[in-house]
């Protein structure tokens, strides 16, 4: 098989030549392309390709349908949002992703992200850099505060086991929980555990259900002290709304990984402007650690579906 990997998986060329190695003594060849948008330029890389390896750019339904010879789609990611999946469906393509590869490394950005905001650690630096104190700073303990997690999953669960031991109260929902006990975590309603919560932390994937989950109506329902973390995916959350709720204080702070698109983000993006605010180029997964994980998971992947039995298809 020709396999086509598409984008960085951002390991060192070494570490990748060992994955590939077993696989090229089988007679199996790769190709490695630098990441792109261009869809014609995709299509022509997808051209001869049975199988391709991509993390988190776009793999449009045109490109999936205008690769003949495609067999086989490895996505280096958890989330699969931005592949045509509806064109893998027609033409029975099946995709593997690479679930819980970063798992530590997006809870750490999460609870990183609670602590700086509730201790004021940009405006803290900043006055230290201008040789000025702490005078007219406030900060806060992350202890003893209620942490809402939206998305109970395996990294819903390990933020909540990172909370625990700080001293949080852990309240959560999902798709598949809002009452009763799961996990040892009590489960309810959205707008319940807004209502409750200090912080509020997205873990839930991008999917109809969620798109917009947080807007206008849910931000005002949230404590005026309160911050919302958001390491899931941008369209979670509606933008405007989330700008507006900072600058006009209706929540008090926000920590945001992901946009309405991927980074490089537009200087005119709201949320750069927006007060209280920490914001990251969507990098909670990406860590030393977790990207070796994934270089693993990927390639188990292939070769499991090369061996007639495929893993952790989506």
């Amino acid at each position: 098989m020709k396999i086509a990997i598409l984008e960085s998986l951002g390991v060192s060329k070494a570490r990748l030549e060992e994955e590939m190695q077993d696989l090229r003594s089988q007679g199996h060849t790769f190709v490695c392309y630098d990441r792109t948008t261009d869809t014609d330029a995709l299509k022509a890389e997808c051209a001869d390709a049975d199988a391709v390896i991509l993390a988190n750019m776009p793999f449009p339904a045109d490109v999936i349908r205008e690769s003949p010879n495609l067999k086989y789609i490895d996505v280096a990611f958890t989330g699969v949002d931005h592949v045509g999946l509806d064109a893998a469906r027609e033409r029975q393509i099946p995709v593997s992703n690479a679930s819980g590869y970063s798992t530590r490394a997006v809870s750490e950005l999460a609870v990183g992200m609670m602590l700086s905001l509730l201790r004021n650690l940009p405006a803290q630096e900043a006055a230290a850099r201008r040789g000025g104190t702490k005078a007219g700073i406030g900060a806060r303990e992350l202890a003893g505060k209620t942490v809402g997690i939206v998305g109970t999953g395996k990294i819903g669960l390990h933020t909540a086991g990172i909370l625990t031991a700080f001293g949080c109260r852990v309240l959560g929902t999902s798709a598949r929980c809002t009452s009763g006990e799961r996990n040892g975590i009590p489960h309810m309603p959205l707008a319940e555990l807004l209502a409750q919560s200090d912080i509020v932390v997205l873990h839930c994937p991008l999917n109809a259900s969620t798109r917009g989950l947080i807007g206008e109506a849910e931000l005002r329902s949230m404590k005026k002290d309160a911050i919302l973390i958001n390491v899931a995916r941008g369209p979670v959350v509606v933008t405007e709304d989330l700008a507006r709720a900072l600058k006009e204080g209706w929540i008090a702070g926000a920590g945001i990984d992901v946009f309405d698109r991927e980074p490089p983000l537009d200087l005119s993006e709201p949320l750069l402007a927006a007060p209280n605010t920490i914001v990251t180029p969507h990098t909670a997964f990406a860590t030393e650690e977790s990207m070796d994980e994934r270089l693993r998971i990927v390639f188990d992947n292939l070769r499991a579906y090369l061996a007639g039995k495929p893993v952790n298809l989506v």
